[in-house]
């Protein structure tokens, strides 16, 4: 397997697969989900979108470019957390995991950008 390769994949989906670590991106826990039933190795919530970006989203597709737009501003300014996701690409390949419905839409693809670009 390859180091820092970046996969993404809704934790909610049966038919999702994971590939190597398993990192939580969101920054709400999912609903309805205990933590002892989700697999996953870490929950970086400090690398989701900021409250404020979300609620103005508010899965509008006709604002996703701003969107991206502004969360890669917000991924520019949070090295830390950033950093902690770019640790585990090193070790090997990741799978950033994400609850939003809309499996294009959502920080998970970005932030999968993002740091395909950074490492």
């Amino acid at each position: 397997m390859a180091k820092g390769k970046v996969h993404i994949a809704r934790l909610r989906d049966k038919e999702a697969k994971v590939t190597g670590a398993a990192l939580l991106v969101d920054r709400l826990w999912p609903r309805g989900i205990r933590k002892e039933d989700l697999h996953h190795d870490a929950w970086i919530k400090e690398v989701a979108p900021s409250t404020e970006l979300r609620k103005w989203f508010d899965h509008d597709v006709d604002k996703w470019e701003e969107v991206r737009r502004r969360y890669r501003a917000e991924l520019d300014e949070n090295e830390e957390a950033v950093e902690q996701c770019l640790e585990w690409c090193r070790k090997g390949p990741v799978t950033l995991l994400f609850d939003a419905k809309d499996e294009e839409h959502n920080q998970a693809v970005v932030l999968q950008e993002y740091l395909a670009e950074k490492l």
